[in-house]
């Protein structure tokens, strides 16, 4: 009895059912790793625009406010405090409020004020979450000075993150 060459259904759809596992295990990888660099960007643009507004206070002078959002930094309103010019508006790709990838909290007053010699008022906590990975990204803004630190949440708050 001759055979020709090919397969059978059986071995199709057992290698059908292979490949459908396989590309689900590579898509939920790479979802989770694309949330994890989201995170990461966001939580560096959150510093990056407490420092947009301590360089803005410096360079003019005069004290300055800033909001956050929950897609990023923008004016104040109604504070009496003009708001820092120069800083960089969003959180980066992601933080949409209608997409809701990434979700944004924090307990920073409304405004964060900035002295005309570049020193943060107010300080406190912003978390960022992502629906795609259990991990949470915060950054704490601590008094007196306004200094910033990145980390992770823990069961003690906001941990530092551990280098290799």
């Amino acid at each position: 009895m001759n055979r020709e060459p090919g397969w059978t259904l059986p071995e199709a759809m057992v290698a059908l059912a292979v490949l459908a596992l396989l590309g689900s295990l590579a898509w939920r990888g790479g979802a989770e790793s694309l949330a994890l660099q989201r995170l990461q960007t966001a939580s560096q643009r959150v510093m990056d625009g407490l420092e947009d507004g301590r360089i803005a206070a410096l360079r003019g002078g005069s004290p300055c406010a800033l909001r956050l959002g929950s897609a990023g930094w923008e004016a104040p309103n109604g504070s009496g405090l003009p708001g820092c010019m120069g800083v960089r508006p969003g959180l980066g790709s992601g933080v949409d409020p209608g997409r809701a990838e990434l979700l944004l909290t924090h307990n920073l007053p409304d405004p964060v004020r900035f002295t005309a010699n570049g020193l943060v008022l107010d300080g406190g906590t912003v978390w960022i979450r992502s629906v795609h990975t259990p991990l949470v990204r915060c950054v704490v803004v601590s008094l007196p000075l306004g200094v910033t630190r990145a980390g992770r949440e823990g069961a003690s708050g906001c941990e530092p993150e551990m280098t290799p």
